[in-house]
């Protein structure tokens, strides 16, 4: 959360008219996002969803305590999360809404505190966070890949079936990549040096230039700076 933000839910807990107003205006986009990915849909600010949402965001205004490891937006998130949850359900099958109250704790101050809902928010944070470093990272492999006048598409499209094959694969990608000389020139070529490849790995050309494409993503996965997509190869390109 920001300084302003902060500064601004403070002043509201202390019944600040204005800070609440501020806060319940400034942050409305931030609360239809919250409700767009819970519906998978857009949603406009007049919706039933919309009205719960923001009721929920001046209830998490009141009940948010600093200090606790997880910033103001993240925590009103998790609020808005489950009262939108108490809406559906009572839709559904008239469920009973969970108060917010439950499982409080007292702190050192005498105010109360929801260590679940703190550490629900900093879980929630922290798969916001993965989440979207995943999707920032496949971006821009991707527009690696176009430099080097491959897409995405290609990939799936030259991707080997067995297992075992794209295991050999691999086995050339980190021969390449552990030398780096040698792995930057590929990588700026686009061709792979065959002979070395068939000398040193035993491997037949024929394999090398059928997965040309898939071995160069796989170089270019492990030598640049592709954390999550790294993970994935360590686990061994599935079954």
């Amino acid at each position: 959360m920001n300084p302003g933000a902060d500064h601004l839910v403070a002043r509201a807990q202390a019944g600040d008219p204005d800070a609440r107003e501020s806060l319940l205006r400034d942050y409305q986009p931030f609360v239809l996002r919250v409700v767009a990915r819970m519906r998978g849909r857009f949603v406009t600010a007049s919706s039933e969803e919309a009205s719960v949402a923001l009721v929920a965001f001046n209830e998490a205004i009141d009940s948010y305590r600093p200090g606790q490891g997880v910033g103001f937006l993240s925590f009103s998130e998790t609020v808005i999360r489950r009262r939108l949850i108490d809406h559906f359900r009572r839709q559904v099958r008239g469920a009973r809404e969970v108060p917010l109250s439950a499982l409080e704790e007292e702190d050192e101050e005498g105010g109360t505190y929801s260590p679940v809902e703190v550490e629900a928010a900093r879980a929630a944070h922290q798969a916001y966070v993965e989440s979207w470093e995943r999707r920032e990272e496949v971006m821009r492999f991707g527009a690696r890949l176009r430099e080097m006048g491959l897409t995405l598409d290609d990939l799936v499209r030259v991707s080997p079936r067995h297992r075992d094959a794209r295991q050999r694969a691999l086995r050339v990608a980190r021969y390449l990549a552990d030398r780096p000389g040698l792995g930057r020139q590929v990588l700026a070529r686009g061709e792979l040096p065959m002979r070395e490849l068939e000398a040193n790995l035993g491997l037949g050309r024929k394999m090398l230039e059928r997965n040309r494409k898939y071995i160069l993503a796989l170089t270019l996965v492990l030598m640049e700076d592709f954390p999550y997509l790294q993970d994935y190869l360590r686990d061994g390109l599935g079954p």
